[in-house]
């Protein structure tokens, strides 16, 4: 018998989005197949036709998001990436980016997220070959991701455009700027 492809991805997504939600309150070490599953509405051994264990799926969602930016990379073919564009990952991929990324994320994703699409330091017109480059890259994107963060766990509170239009003020002007017009 065969199964219906819809509902094939709709069980997947259901046991990725119950991993998503637990992997948001506690760490990964602490989350159980079992859990899952039962969360889901399905048992273990409908978990174990589509992953193998919860490290698989959490290395399946660390890798659809890596082929979400590549793809979405490829048809914008753009070759600079800004605040906006981590903002619109946000607003398609929050709930997997608010696991990833969230208080028991993985600090080795984020480094490969930053290492392979956000490391370019032509793209922030950093000076070349200068020691504090890596220093500086890292204070621009390790802010960006946390105030996108903050902004996902405050329930998107700025709309959009004046969270980037905040993003882009601290890096260019400062947070004296930003605190004299408040």
């Amino acid at each position: 018998m065969r199964k219906q492809p819809e509902i094939t991805e709709k069980t997947k997504q259901s046991f990725i989005s119950v991993f998503c939600e637990l992997y948001c309150q506690k760490p990964i070490e602490k989350i159980t197949v079992q859990e899952i599953a039962n969360k889901s509405g399905y048992n273990r051994s409908t978990f174990y036709q589509y992953f193998s264990d919860v490290y698989d799926l959490l290395r399946f969602v660390e890798n659809d998001i890596l082929d979400f930016i590549r793809e979405k990379l490829i048809n914008t073919e753009q070759v600079d990436t800004k605040p906006r564009d981590l903002l619109l990952l946000f607003e398609e991929k929050g709930a997997y980016l608010n696991a990833l990324l969230g208080d028991y994320g993985n600090i080795r994703f984020i480094e490969k997220l930053k290492g392979e699409f956000f490391s370019d330091e032509q793209k922030y017109c950093f000076p070349k070959d200068s020691l504090v480059t890596p220093y500086l890259l890292e204070f621009h994107l390790s802010t960006s991701f946390s105030l996108l963060r903050l902004w996902q766990r405050r329930q998107k509170d700025l709309p959009p455009d004046e969270l980037i239009g905040l993003i882009d003020k601290l890096f260019t002007s400062g947070i004296s700027s930003v605190v004299k017009n408040s």
